[in-house]
């Protein structure tokens, strides 16, 4: 028996090292999308419709393993999946345009900024004040994202206007998790993936096309590798992962990702942080901890983003 106990007890930990593993490696999976949205030789807006549209068979796959349905739905799920997903294509649209202006760490942080725009929604429809930690979420944030932004606007005109965009793009990832809320918890994660993908796609190749840019890529590389580390190792890594941890957890891993990003920003392209920088990037790194803390979970796949 004690045998057996301890077998148990080795079992659990290397389970508890895999999702452990699996979190922090869908993380930098994700970290990694700025970078490879700025390697791609395509538009910004056409690399985000090539990421959705070369994934989608791969989702199918992943929701008949889950043993989710993809038909069948109600009108009203198709409906409320429609406008989700316009609000999806929007982010990603306006989140890759932003890349391209501004810092990556900054992009990274604005882009993750979904659970606090979440907690600022939770007062509305609560029609109450915040408490406790939760005042200190926005204090943090309000500051935090000025700095940034103050910053930026130091720099040039463009990088504030690219930090802006990637504000609109976090804002824009709320209302699709509002959106959709509801029916992820009926339908499943990756159902519903596939069928935002399927209106996003379209929608997201009809604004590149509308904006002149480049559509078709003469390498191919950086947009598979795009598509295979945000769309299927990140995602399905943090759908595996993300139901055994705790919020604060999650937050915490959250942050590898601007980390990352400005690592990357700084030995790639010389994006040089000042102490006044880091400080506003830790600012607004803690408000996302607290926020996506105090709020009640979005769901596996969807509390963070899938660029």
């Amino acid at each position: 028996m004690e045998n057996e106990g301890g077998t148990q007890e080795k079992l659990f930990n290397v389970k508890a090292a895999l999702l452990l593993a699996a979190l922090l490696g869908g993380n930098f999976a994700l970290a990694l999308g700025p970078w490879l949205v700025r390697l791609t030789d395509t538009g910004p807006v056409s690399a985000a419709f090539w990421r959705l549209f070369l994934a989608l068979p791969f989702l199918v796959l992943f929701a008949r393993f889950a043993g989710q349905r993809l038909t069948g739905m109600p009108r009203r799920t198709y409906a409320l999946v429609a406008v989700g997903a316009l609000a999806f294509a929007g982010d990603l649209a306006s989140w890759h345009i932003g890349i391209g202006m501004t810092r990556l760490g900054n992009a990274t942080l604005f882009g993750n900024a979904g659970s606090i725009i979440l907690l600022f929604w939770g007062f509305i429809i609560a029609r109450m004040l915040p408490r406790g930690l939760e005042w200190l979420a926005i204090v943090c944030a309000l500051a935090g994202a000025g700095i940034l932004l103050g910053r930026s606007l130091e720099i040039s005109a463009e990088t504030f206007a690219g930090d802006l965009f990637c504000i609109t793009a976090g804002l824009l990832y709320a209302v699709y998790l509002l959106t959709l809320q509801g029916e992820r918890a009926r339908f499943g994660s990756w159902s519903l993936l596939v069928w935002v993908s399927i209106f996003a796609a379209p929608a997201l190749l009809m604004l590149a096309l509308a904006l002149g840019e480049p559509v078709w890529p003469t390498d191919w590389t950086p947009v598979v590798v795009l598509f295979i580390t945000s769309q299927l190792i990140g995602q399905g890594l943090l759908v595996y992962s993300l139901g055994h941890f705790p919020p604060l957890i999650i937050g915490l891993a959250l942050l590898t990702q601007p980390a990352i990003a400005a690592v990357i920003g700084w030995s790639v392209f010389g994006e040089v942080l000042s102490g006044l920088d880091i400080a506003g990037m830790v600012l607004l790194g803690s408000a996302l901890v607290v926020a996506r803390a105090t709020t009640r979970k979005a769901g596996p796949g969807m509390v963070q983003k899938s660029d």
